[in-house]
């Protein structure tokens, strides 16, 4: 069962895609759209990642920081972003650390599920359902922002 809405984010730092470190507390005063997601190159994470790729700016627009997190490792998540041309980090929580906190853990890999981190660190929104293809649009009409 995902975390509800109104609950503290839990913290954490991870290497993302370039092997940089981030911690969600950096990100105090912005909004931060997490989304998990199952394996690198798949037709569904594809299909998500591009509909956040190509609506980057309007989340840049809008004082929001976008993060994909799954299990893969960092070679499989610079591929994945070199192939697709993803102008955001993958976070690559390979230990499932991230996955487990978020109660996601699908056994191996990151269900697909996405939280929106308001600028209080608390979770403002749970996406437990998602399509893929306008999951990046749906979230933007969803905030309001």
């Amino acid at each position: 069962m995902a975390l509800q809405e109104g609950v503290k984010a839990p913290d954490f730092t991870v290497k993302d895609t370039h092997g940089n470190t981030i911690t969600l507390a950096d990100y105090a005063g912005k909004h931060v759209v997490l989304y998990f997601y199952p394996k690198d190159d798949t037709p569904g994470c594809t299909k998500e990642a591009c509909s956040f790729r190509d609506n980057y700016t309007a989340y840049q627009g809008k004082n929001i920081a976008v993060f994909g997190v799954s299990t893969d490792n960092e070679a499989s998540h610079q591929a994945f972003t070199s192939k697709f041309d993803l102008p955001f980090p993958l976070l690559a929580d390979t230990e499932g650390t991230i996955t487990k906190a978020y109660d996601v853990d699908g056994g191996g890999y990151a269900k697909r599920v996405t939280y929106v981190i308001g600028t209080d660190g608390m979770i403002t929104k749970v996406y437990t359902s998602v399509k893929t293809d306008t999951h990046a649009t749906d979230i933007l009409a969803d905030l309001g922002l």
